[in-house]
């Protein structure tokens, strides 16, 4: 069906919600606007679905929402009675409808017979993760668009270990979503009727006590924190998102009692109105935080994301400036002191093993064969690091001690299966308190890791292509970069690349090839014989591929000019594929 009959389709529905209908009626004029609209079904992918609200099945609305529970519903119906019986667990943000989409999603799940448990107030993705666990439910559903801009929401559908679906599963949910035919038609049930049934439940304070008791675990070295809690001053802002509660429940719980709130920022806004943008990745985030970082001397800022998995850090360098750590930076940080506190103690396992993404810094590498520690690779997205402590734990054959990935997600102890923002800010506030009581700050620990380890530096560029043609366009540059594949980039010639497509890591001077040995996904790497890589990605949430680029030199200067002229050349060729 074309998007005119869908349009059509839509209007003609008696029952169709009336500010859809007003919104449709003032842009029935608008053929760009409606074909967005409507031109294809928003898609359900391997971590659920994300769009722009508004009317359209191509949308964020009541209808894709329903669309989606009916096909979660059918995909536990075929799992059995036991899935079944034991439900759903249901959290939201603080974005547009978010509430509205989660209470949908329950009543739509109750009208098939399966209970929902429904978090009464927003709060993060990993304590959502974490009720599945507590609650033993066969699954769990996330409504939030991370940090997306403002007219985003999104659904994301967890398994009843707590992570997000592997793509096995994933692809069962997909085909049960897309075997709905008509989102206008789904039946749901009341809200008081289900509670009355018992198929409607909601719950939090049971749940903040268990998830809060879980995050004293994090703690490290319970004596140095004792002893530095409340010296460490910390700036602490949610973006106006879900953390909150728990972060400042999280703090007061370990020992950090020294911590200042961005206050504007602090209010739940489906707007962001007090900040630039929502993202931790990106350093406006932290205006404010260092405006007030600079009145209260505080020796670390944290900001976390709308739905709490990402965290963002930053600290003051040589020249008293606040300086917003990479990912990949924090992340090395918190696995240093981390491999390094567990071997002082006497705790480090033998078969211990760390686990980070295709595009994280080869820096965790070097970090974690210090202590002999091996490191994992996995496909972009936490569910795949979730997968592996899942069979880590069936098999007993290694021990999971870290994971992470450049994007600012972390999770040190795995009592959530998501990426946690509380977890990681608790452990870079110790991370922090360790190099305070050395005179040092978090970006000086920083440069002790370069000294030690060499000087790793990463960048990351995104390019949009919105709408119907963006799509287009984006499979055009990626078949452009299979189809030509470069000998020398950057004055190095190419050692190999990997086609996760194809599943083939191709050496480029000879031809020969090797499995990767990893599942197939739409991603291309290259590496330099120097040791040198770029990633492209197209993003699995977003209208948007990902370039990703890692270079590794003796010294700083050095390092940057390397990243620069390697970023300068990719870049020719994203130009020359995209024009």
């Amino acid at each position: 069906m074309d998007w005119k009959k869908q349009f059509e389709r839509w209007m003609g529905f008696e029952d169709l919600r009336s500010d859809l209908r007003e919104e449709l009626k003032h842009n029935e004029n608008n053929e760009t606007y409606l074909e967005d609209s409507f031109y294809k079904n928003l898609e359900f992918g391997t971590g659920g679905m994300r769009g722009e609200i508004g009317p359209g099945t191509n949308r964020m609305n009541i209808y894709t929402i329903r669309k989606a529970a009916q096909g979660l519903a059918d995909y536990m119906k075929a799992a059995g009675e036991d899935a079944m019986s034991r439900g759903v667990v249901i959290a939201h943000d603080n974005r547009r409808q978010s509430d509205a989409f989660a209470l949908e999603a329950a009543c739509t799940l109750g009208a098939n017979g399966i209970k929902a448990y429904v978090i009464s107030e927003l709060r993060p993705t990993p304590q959502l993760s974490f009720a599945v666990r507590e609650l033993n439910t066969h699954t769990g559903i996330m409504i939030t668009a991370s940090h997306n801009p403002p007219e985003y929401n999104g659904f994301k559908v967890y398994g009843e270990d707590g992570g997000q679906l592997v793509p096995a599963d994933a692809d069962r949910l997909i085909e049960m979503v897309n075997a709905v035919e008509d989102e206008l038609l789904i039946k749901t049930a009341e809200k008081e009727t289900l509670e009355q049934e018992g198929l409607l439940e909601f719950v939090l304070e049971d749940m903040d006590r268990k998830y809060g008791d879980k995050l004293e675990t994090v703690v490290v070295d319970s004596d140095l924190v004792q002893s530095m809690g409340e010296d460490l001053s910390i700036v602490f802002t949610p973006l106006h998102g879900a953390a909150q509660q728990p972060m400042m429940d999280g703090f007061a719980r370990c020992g950090f009692s020294n911590v200042h709130v961005v206050e504007e920022q602090a209010v739940p806004d489906t707007e962001f109105s007090a900040v630039t943008s929502p993202n931790p990745e990106e350093h406006r985030a932290f205006d404010r935080a260092m405006v007030l970082g600079d009145k209260r001397g505080a020796d670390v800022l944290i900001a976390t994301d709308p739905d709490g998995d990402r965290v963002g850090v930053a600290a003051k360098d040589k020249n008293g400036q606040y300086k917003v750590l990479t990912g990949n930076q924090t992340g090395a940080l918190m696995l240093d002191y981390l491999l390094s506190k567990r071997k002082e103690a006497g705790t480090l396992p033998d078969n211990g093993v760390v686990i980070k993404t295709i595009v994280t810094s080869e820096m965790g590498r070097r970090v974690a064969g210090e202590y002999g520690v091996d490191t994992l690779d996995v496909l972009t997205g936490f569910k795949f690091i979730s997968e592996k402590i899942r069979n880590f734990e069936s098999s007993g054959e290694n021990t999971y001690l870290f994971g992470y990935e450049e994007s600012y997600g972390y999770l040190i102890e795995p009592f959530a299966r998501d990426k946690d923002a509380i977890q990681a800010a608790l452990l870079a506030s110790e991370v922090a308190a360790y190099y305070k009581k050395q005179g040092k700050t978090l970006h000086d620990g920083l440069l002790d890791l370069f000294e030690k380890y060499g000087c790793y530096l990463e960048d990351l560029e995104s390019f949009v292509f919105k709408g119907k043609a963006g799509a287009e366009t984006m499979n055009a540059m990626m078949d452009s970069f299979r189809e030509s594949p470069v000998k020398e980039l950057s004055g190095q010639k190419v050692k190999y690349q990997e086609d996760y497509l194809t599943g083939l890591r191709t050496y480029v001077q000879d031809g020969e090839e090797k499995e990767i040995g990893l599942p197939l996904s739409n991603v291309i790497k290259v590496v330099l014989e120097d040791g040198s890589w770029y990633c492209l990605r197209p993003s699995g949430t977003e209208p948007k591929i990902k370039a990703y680029f890692g270079v590794n030199r003796p010294e700083i200067t050095e390092a940057e000019q390397a990243l620069e002229s390697l970023k300068a050349d990719v870049l020719e060729k994203v130009n020359t594929a995209t024009s």
